[in-house]
């Protein structure tokens, strides 16, 4: 049976008299890892920074529940990210993690094992024993998750966790939040969609400080999954000419053309493709890719910011 772990009601916040978040409301069940995605400015890092403790809210409540039942401090049970950490750069990474570990409430013994752990398990083990001012961006993100895990933390809140990775440190940073999830619930807010629908059961999708959309990852696909077709033809003027036209077919519900290439959303994808094959081929036109489907998670984005 799943039970909820974080419960946020009517959460607002405002600064003088803008308001940021405007009270927005969801949960997160144990062990599930969930997305909070928006375009830049819509309150998703005010959001994150309120239910990690360091903004205080303008009104609504969060509660961290252990057991079904509310903590009344639930600071110690959050590992936290930040999208830009910050490090003592004069520290080496080993001794970072084991003060964390301390200030977490670790014994020196306890800490020292899970700074051994934690070095390996994101990667830096052989960067533990180098001075942090030293680190690239992509090692430090790193060493910030390390910290944020060490407590072994009930929820983990990530702000932009791969931001400054490349795509080998992208992969290893995804596959160690698919396997902690056992013990810790995740969190994160990202720009980075592919990497929602590889790991995630849920999205929160805010837009201008309200929720625009909740829910279940999966139940989201089938509720608004549309069939698209991506076509892409040579650039000469004869083939941009047949692809405005296409647009304007019957089958076609809505089109964006870039150049020779175009997104058509249609009504059925099976039909659409085999009328525009046909018609290519007796127009002599080129059709140097046909990809023929269903709409993401990144079209379902651009369709609610832009709404």
């Amino acid at each position: 049976m799943t039970r909820t772990l974080l419960q946020v009601k009517d959460l607002s916040k405002r600064f003088k008299e803008r308001e940021v978040v405007k009270g927005i409301s969801f949960s997160i069940t144990e062990g599930s890892c969930a997305a909070l995605l928006g375009p830049n400015g819509a309150g998703k890092t005010t959001t994150i920074n309120m239910l990690a403790g360091l903004l205080q809210p303008s009104a609504g409540s969060i509660e961290l529940l252990l057991n079904g039942r509310p903590t009344t401090d639930r600071r110690p049970y959050i590992g936290f990210l930040p999208q830009m950490p910050m490090f003592y750069p004069w520290m080496t990474g080993a001794e970072f993690l084991l003060y964390t570990g301390e200030l977490a409430g670790l014994t020196s013994r306890e800490a020292k094992r899970e700074t051994d752990k934690w070095l390996e398990a994101v990667g830096i083990r052989d960067a533990g024993k180098r001075r942090i001012g030293g680190y690239s961006g992509g090692m430090k993100q790193r060493l910030g998750l390390a910290q944020a895990l060490i407590h072994r933390p009930k929820l983990l809140i990530l702000d932009e966790p791969v931001s400054a990775l490349d795509p080998t440190g992208r992969k290893d940073v995804l596959t160690l939040l698919r396997d902690i999830r056992r013990e810790t619930t995740v969190l994160f807010s990202t720009h980075v969609l592919h990497d929602v629908e590889e790991i995630c059961d849920e999205i929160i999708m805010i837009q201008n400080g309200n929720i625009a959309l909740q829910g279940n990852l999966e139940h989201i696909r089938r509720t608004y999954s549309e069939p698209v077709i991506r076509l892409e033809v040579d650039g000469d003027e004869a083939s941009r000419s047949w692809l405005a036209a296409v647009c304007s077919k019957d089958f076609v519900i809505h089109s964006e053309i870039s150049g020779g290439r175009a997104k058509l959303r249609v009504a059925n994808v099976d039909q659409a493709s085999l009328t525009l094959m046909a018609d290519a081929v007796s127009q002599r036109i080129v059709i140097r890719s046909l990809e023929a489907g269903h709409s993401t998670l990144e079209d379902l984005f651009e369709r609610v910011v832009q709404s």
